[in-house]
């Protein structure tokens, strides 16, 4: 593999980058490289070539990889620079099984405290989920259903929260995973069934499944396209 050096060797930007603030154009674009292989565990992140691609100085870049090293894809060595950081099956299940955490206390507090009104709107978006066809609308309606679930709960403590859980997947998840459309939809589904019967609890656990099922189908995907150390599955499975 081609070592990546300069901004000549980095692929062109995603349009979508351009709704983001320049730190988060960084940080979704060196998750970019990683997902496709361009970047990989121990990898020197070129700060300059990445600013020059991107049209922007290193201060976003710096702000960008503190985010990242929070949030575990990055090492930072004083004087030495910033590398990719190991990235494991472990990893990828924690980060899932911590979104269906989230989203079963939400949707807890969503049966507690939401309007009939917006019950009755996760039910539409949730009948055009179960319609829709492509990915790129699969994904709009999954960021409203989730979001109207998130507004359902009445709390002021939660989209911060969320915005921590940043996406593993850099891109439309429902265009890269395998097999994670139906998933959602049938996940989507039981969500809904139980909140019409008011039961926050069984929406809970419909929550805490799919989101695991969508753990198991990034891995499987991450796994396919080499981005865990050899013997990650064996530490995962110890």
């Amino acid at each position: 593999m081609t070592a990546v050096t300069g901004p000549g060797s980095l692929p062109a930007p995603d349009n979508a980058l351009v709704r983001l603030s320049s730190g988060e154009q960084v940080a979704l674009y060196i998750r970019r490289l990683i997902f496709d292989g361009l970047l990989r565990q121990g990898d020197r992140i070129p700060q300059d070539a990445i600013a020059a691609k991107l049209g922007l100085s290193r201060i976003p870049v710096r702000e960008a990889l503190l985010s990242l090293e929070r949030e575990g894809w990055v090492t930072i060595r004083p004087h030495r620079g910033a590398f990719i950081g190991a990235l494991d099956e472990g990893t990828i299940r924690d980060h899932y099984e911590l979104y269906g955490r989230f989203y079963s206390f939400t949707v807890i507090r969503a049966a507690e405290r939401g309007a009939p009104e917006q019950l009755d709107r996760l039910i539409e978006l949730q009948r055009q989920i179960m319609a829709a066809a492509g990915p790129l609308t699969t994904w709009r309606l999954n960021c409203a259903f989730h979001g109207t679930v998130v507004d359902m709960a009445r709390s002021q403590r939660l989209r911060p929260l969320l915005g921590a859980l940043s996406g593993v997947v850099p891109g439309n998840f429902f265009e890269l995973v395998p097999g994670s459309m139906d998933l959602e939809k049938k996940g989507s589904a039981a969500i809904v069934r139980a909140l019409r019967r008011g039961d926050g609890d069984r929406a809970a656990q419909a929550y805490v499944t799919m989101m695991r099922g969508h753990g198991e189908r990034v891995i499987a995907l991450f796994r396919e396209r080499g981005m865990f150390p050899a013997d990650s599955g064996i530490r995962a499975a110890g």
